[in-house]
C-alpha cells in the first residue's frame, strides 16, 4: 500500500501475464496494512490511580480471588512477582492496603527496571543471556507449547481451560471433565462420555478446548461462534458421544491475528474482550496468538537510555488505533500524544494477555525488535547508522538503524528486557523488515537478516522469527542470512493468485497457508474457501512440502462466524473437507436444530459469497452506501473489489429463506447475527443496483427519475443504519466509547475518541487520506456510522446534482476530506454518548426483505 504504483507479485515459478488491471493498479493493502539515559518517570500514587481508575469501567481487574496466596507461593519459589496483574478491583475488597502493596511493588517494578537495562545496553551486556543473579531481568513466562524448543506436551494445570470453558458454557461447563493427558501425542485430544458426562483429555489445555469445541459441532449440534452462538438450545443434559474420538493436529503452527487485527478490530478494548477472543481461538484449535496491545511501552521505556525524552517519545508513538502500522514501521505520531499512564496500562494488559495464553498452553507471539527508530536516532548516538525509510501512503517512515551496526544490538538487548519485564518470554517473535517497500539503502540485507536475528536469539535462545509473507516479503537476500528454521513464513496470498509454488518461491523454508478475507474490517460476508480446502490439501502432499501451519490473518476478526469456523478445521479434520457437507452441518449446529429453510439459506451462501474464487482477490466487494460519492463509484476503499464477485441474487434468495426459519430458533444470537447481516448485505449489494439508474436519471436531465431514485437510495440507507443499530455487533456507539473509556481527562478522551474516529474515516492526514487512497479503508456499514457520515455524505451530494439540474449548471464541488475530518473531530459529548441497540432485526430484515422484492 505505498503511494508509488507497484504491481502486485507476480505468481510463483510461472511468466504469465498478469491482467492489465493487476499492472496498473496499486498493490492490495497488506495485512500488516491496509494501507537523557535516566529514566524520569515516576508512577502515580495510589490515590492518584484510584481517581484515574474511578473514570471508566476496570478494564483489567485479576479475577483470581486469591492473589495474596499467589503472590506467597511466588516468594516461595523464587519466581518473580506477576507484573500485569495489580490493576485494582472495582470493589471494595480491591481497596484492601494488601492488594495497594503489591500494586505499588509490581508498578515500582515495571519502573525500576529500565535504569538497570540502561547501564547493560551501554555495557554490551544483552539482559537475560546469562545466568540468573545480581542485575538479572526476571522472566515472566515461557512461550508455551508447539513451537521449536518448547516442551509440547507435559503435565499442566487444567484450571485455565475449566475457567475458559465456564465462561464459554455456564450452564454445561460441569457435565465436562477435563483431564491433563502428558502421555497424549502433542496437539491432541480425546472425547468420550455418557449422557451427562463427557469426557476430554488433552496435551494442554487450549486442545482440551479444542476438543469441547469438536463435541460441540459434532455430537452437541450447537455452535459457538465470532460473534453469535446457539448454546441457548443444548438440552440440560449433553448427548453421549457413541465412541470414543481423537483427533490430531495436521500442522504444527495454527497462527492467529493479523498485524493489523488490535488496530481494526478495536484497539480500546477490555480485557475481558481479550479473553473471549483466547477462549474462542482455543475452542477452534489454534496455538499461536500475536499479542501487540502494550507493545509501544518497550519501546518507550528502552529508547530513554539512548538519548530521548519521555516527551519526545510520547509524540512519536501514535495513538492506539495506529499503532499496528508504526509496528511495522509505516508510520509515527499519528493519533497522539499518548500518555505515560496509558502506555503503562496497555503494557499490563498486554501482559495480561500472554498470561492468560500461556495459561492455556498457548503461544503468545510478541513483537521482535528489527530497527525501528525515532528521527535523529544517529545523531545521538555515536557509531549507529540510520536508513531513512521514505513514504508509505503520504506518511513519512521512521528511520531504520542498520542491524550490522553496533548500536543495533544493543538497543535490542534493552528492547527484549524491558520486554520481558512486562510481557515474559516467549518462544515467537514477529517481525517484517522493509515492509511494504521499505528502503534497504546501503544496507546489505542479508546479514541485516543475520544480525537481527542474532538479537533475538541473544534474548531468547531458539525463538522462531515469524515473518509476514506479502508482496515480495520475506526477500531471498533475508532468507538467505537467517537460520531458516526458525523461521515461519505467515502466508498473506495463499488464497489470492494462482500457480503459487511456495517451496520455489522461498527455497523450503517453513510457511503456514494463510487468509486475508477481510480487508479494514469490512462488513462483507464471504471468502475463497474452496480455495482453502483445494490448495491446503494439496500443498501439504506435495513431496517437497514446507507446509507447516495455518494463519488466520484477516485483517480484523469478529465480522465472519463461518469463515472462522471453515478455515480452523481445516487443521483438525483428518480427510480432505466437503465444502457443501461442511455448510449444511454448519446450519444444522449455527442454529441449534436441523431446519430447511436455514440449509437453504446457508446453500445460497456458499454457491455465492463463500465460493468465490482466487486470481485477483481474496475479499469480496464493499457497499456503495459507504462509499465517497460519485456517480461512477465502483468501491468504497480504494483497494476494494470493484464489481460483485458473485450473483447478487443468491444472498437476497438466503435473506428470503432464513426470514422463514422457526420461529423457535430465531433467538439466539447467532441467528440474529446471521439474519441482520444478510439483510446488511443484500441492501448493501443492492446499491450496485441503484447507483447507474441515479447517473442514467441525472446524464438524461430527468429530474423527477432522478429525486425518485435518489429518494430510495437514502431510504435504503435509513433502512440499513436501523437494521445493523439492531445488534450490538454492528454499533459505532460502542467502538467510540471504548476510545473515551481509556482517557485520564477530557483532553485525552477527545484525543483517543478521534484516534477511533479517524481510523474509519479520513484514516490519516490530507496527504494520506487524499494522495494515500487511505479515506474509507476502514469503512463498515454500522447503526450511526452509516447515519452520521455515509448518508449525511450522499445528501450532500445529491443536493449538489439536483441544484446543478435545477440551475442547468456544474454541480458545486464538496471538499471530500473536510467533510470526512469534521465528522473525525466530533465528540460524543457533543453528540451524545454511545447507544446500544434498538429495534426488531426480523422486523427491519422483513421490511429490507420487501424494499428488494420491490426493486426487482
Amino acid at each position: 500500500m505505498t503511494r508509488q504504483p507497484m504491481a502486485d507479485p507476480a505468481p510463483d515459478g510461472t511468466a504469465d501475464q498478469m491482467t492489465d488491471d493487476a499492472k496498473t493498479r496499486r498493490p492490495a493493502p497488506a495485512p500488516g496494512t491496509h494501507p537523557s539515559a535516566a529514566l524520569r518517570a515516576v508512577p502515580p500514587t495510589d490515590r492518584q490511580r484510584d481517581r484515574t481508575s474511578d473514570r471508566r469501567p476496570d478494564r483489567t481487574a485479576d479475577p483470581r480471588p486469591d492473589r495474596a496466596a499467589e503472590a506467597a507461593t511466588d516468594r516461595e519459589t523464587g519466581r518473580p512477582p506477576d507484573l500485569t496483574s495489580g490493576r485494582r478491583s472495582s470493589g471494595a475488597a480491591g481497596r484492601t492496603r494488601g492488594v495497594g502493596t503489591r500494586r505499588r511493588t509490581r508498578r515500582a517494578a515495571l519502573v525500576a527496571v529500565p535504569l538497570v537495562l540502561a547501564a547493560l545496553a551501554w555495557s554490551g551486556t544483552a539482559p537475560g543471556a546469562g545466568a540468573a543473579g545480581a542485575g538479572a531481568v526476571p522472566v515472566r513466562g515461557a512461550g508455551g507449547p508447539g513451537v521449536s524448543g518448547v516442551p509440547g506436551h507435559q503435565a499442566f494445570d487444567t484450571a485455565p481451560a475449566r475457567a475458559a470453558l465456564a465462561r464459554l458454557l455456564p450452564r454445561h461447563a460441569a457435565q465436562f471433565t477435563l483431564v491433563a493427558d502428558p502421555a497424549a501425542g502433542a496437539d491432541t485430544f480425546t472425547v468420550s462420555g455418557s449422557e451427562g458426562a463427557v469426557t476430554v483429555r488433552g496435551s494442554t489445555g487450549a486442545t482440551l478446548l479444542t476438543g469441547v469445541g469438536w463435541y460441540l459441532q459434532h455430537i452437541a449440534g450447537a455452535d459457538i461462534g465470532w460473534p453469535g452462538d446457539s448454546i441457548g438450545l443444548l438440552p440440560p443434559q449433553l448427548p453421549a458421544v457413541p465412541a470414543p474420538v481423537t483427533r490430531s493436529a495436521l500442522v504444527p503452527h495454527r497462527y492467529a491475528l493479523n498485524d493489523t487485527d488490535d488496530g481494526y478490530s478495536g484497539p480500546y478494548r477490555t480485557f475481558e474482550q481479550h479473553q473471549r477472543q483466547i477462549d474462542l481461538l482455543a475452542l477452534h484449535g489454534i496455538n499461536e496468538v500475536f499479542v501487540q496491545v502494550g507493545a509501544e511501552y518497550p519501546y518507550y521505556r528502552a529508547l530513554q537510555g539512548f538519548g530521548y525524552s519521555p516527551e519526545e517519545l510520547r509524540e512519536w508513538i501514535p495513538g492506539p488505533g495506529h499503532q499496528s502500522w508504526w509496528l511495522l514501521q509505516n508510520l509515527s505520531g499519528f493519533g497522539g500524544p499518548v500518555s505515560e499512564r496509558l502506555m503503562r496500562e496497555r503494557a499490563e494488559l498486554g501482559g495480561r494477555i500472554a498470561e492468560q495464553l500461556r495459561g492455556l498452553g498457548m503461544t503468545p507471539v510478541l513483537p521482535g525488535f528489527f530497527g525501528t527508530v525515532p528521527p535523529g536516532f544517529a545523531a545521538r548516538n555515536a557509531g549507529a547508522r540510520t536508513v531513512a525509510q521514505g513514504d508509505w501512503a503520504g506518511f513519512d517512515r521512521p528511520d531504520w538503524l542498520d542491524p550490522t551496526s553496533p548500536a543495533f544490538a544493543k538497543l535490542a538487548a534493552a528492547y527484549y528486557a524491558e520486554q520481558r519485564a512486562v510481557f515474559g518470554d516467549s518462544a515467537m517473535y514477529r517481525m517484517s523488515p522493509l515492509h511494504e517497500g521499505g528502503t534497504a539503502g546501503p544496507v546489505d540485507v542479508k546479514a541485516a537478516a543475520g544480525a537481527v536475528q542474532a538479537a533475538l536469539h541473544a534474548a531468547h535462545p531458539g525463538a522462531v522469527w515469524a515473518v509476514l509473507g506479502w508482496q515480495d516479503s520475506p526477500r531471498a537476500e533475508l532468507l538467505a542470512g537467517v537460520d531458516t528454521s526458525k523461521m515461519l513464513i505467515l502466508d498473506g496470498l495463499s488464497d489470492r493468485y494462482n500457480r503459487l509454488d511456495r517451496e520455489a518461491r522461498w527455497g523450503g523454508v517453513p510457511y503456514a497457508m494463510g487468509t486475508i478475507y477481510n480487508f479494514g474490517g469490512h462488513t462483507t460476508i464471504g471468502a475463497n474457501t474452496s480455495v482453502w480446502i483445494d490448495r491446503f490439501g494439496a500443498w501439504r502432499a506435495k513431496p517437497d512440502s514446507a507446509l507447516k501451519g495455518i494463519a488466520y490473518l484477516p485483517e480484523a476478526t469478529g465480522t465472519n462466524p463461518a469463515a472462522f469456523d471453515l478455515f480452523t478445521d481445516l487443521a483438525w479434520e483428518p480427510g480432505p473437507v466437503d465444502q457443501r457437507a461442511w455448510f449444511a452441518d454448519f446450519a444444522r449446529r449455527r442454529y441449534g436444530r436441523p431446519d430447511p429453510e436455514a440449509a437453504a439459506a446457508w446453500e445460497e451462501l456458499r454457491k455465492g459469497p463463500y465460493s468465490t474464487s482466487s486470481g485477483l482477490w481474496s475479499e469480496s466487494q464493499d457497499s456503495l452506501f459507504s462509499a465517497r460519492p460519485s456517480l461512477t463509484a465502483a468501491g468504497a476503499a480504494y483497494w476494494s473489489p470493484k464489481s460483485m464477485r458473485y450473483p447478487a441474487e443468491g444472498v437476497r434468495k438466503a435473506l428470503d429463506h432464513l426470514l422463514q426459519v422457526d420461529p423457535r430458533l430465531r433467538g439466539s444470537s447467532a441467528y440474529r447475527f446471521d439474519l441482520v447481516d444478510t439483510a446488511r448485505q443484500a441492501l448493501a449489494n443492492h446499491s450496485r443496483v441503484l447507483l447507474p439508474r441515479i447517473k442514467a436519471a441525472y446524464e438524461a436531465k430527468d429530474l423527477a427519475s432522478f429525486r425518485a431514485l435518489t429518494g430510495q437510495w437514502q431510504d435504503a440507507e435509513r433502512q440499513l443504519d436501523a437494521v445493523t443499530g439492531s445488534d450490538p455487533n454492528f454499533l459505532l456507539g460502542g467502538w467510540l466509547a471504548a476510545a473515551r473509556s481509556w482517557g485520564a481527562d477530557e483532553a485525552e478522551q477527545d484525543r483517543y475518541e478521534y484516534d477511533a474516529r479517524s481510523l474509519l474515516s479520513v484514516w490519516g492526514r490530507r496527504s494520506t487520506s487524499e494522495g494515500g487512497f487511505l479515506h474509507d479503508y476502514a469503512n463498515r456499514e454500522w447503526g450511526g456510522l452509516i447515519e452520521g457520515l455515509y448518508a449525511r455524505r450522499w445528501a450532500a451530494y445529491f443536493g449538489s446534482l439536483d441544484e446543478a439540474l435545477v440551475r442547468g449548471t456544474a454541480p458545486r464541488e464538496i471538499d471530500w476530506h473536510a467533510f470526512e475530518e469534521e465528522w473525525a473531530r466530533q465528540t460524543t459529548r457533543d453528540h451524545g454518548g454511545a447507544k446500544g441497540p434498538s429495534g426488531d432485526p426480523y422486523l427491519l430484515a422483513t421490511a429490507i426483505a420487501t424494499t428488494l422484492k420491490a426493486a426487482r
